[in-house]
């Protein structure tokens, strides 16, 4: 195991995800990957890394983060999430970055998304 890439990464939502892209270089030393936009330009998705590590971030409320894992089969995994009871908070769909991907809260509230998309590993 020790020699596969990475597959679960830290998510997180910015007000202004185009000013974090900017400050969290500036900041903390992270480095763009790769940056989806909308039509409009703005910010979607984007990847940093620093050192090994990668985020993840789009728009949204500030006070949402938490995990995101890459699976083979995001339907399946969604099937299983809601049998044994997740709180599915973003219902299984394809995104503009070429994930199908879901959303659920465990048993205490934490935010999961699981989909199809694997950010790429840094050596």
């Amino acid at each position: 195991m020790a020699d596969q890439a990475p597959n679960i990464f830290p998510f997180m939502r910015f007000t202004d995800a185009e000013t974090a892209l900017e400050w969290l270089s500036r900041a903390f030393g992270f480095e763009q990957r790769v940056v989806y936009r909308d039509d409009e330009g703005a910010v979607n998705h984007a990847e940093m890394s620093l050192g090994p590590g990668t985020i993840v971030f789009g728009p949204g409320d500030p006070a949402s983060q938490g995990v995101y894992v890459a699976v083979d089969n995001a339907d399946a995994h969604y099937e299983r999430a809601k049998a044994a009871g997740a709180e599915i908070t973003r219902e299984i769909e394809d995104t503009d970055y070429g994930s199908r991907e879901y959303s659920a809260r465990d048993l205490e509230g934490h935010e999961w998304s699981f989909g199809t998309y694997l950010p790429e590993a840094r050596a």
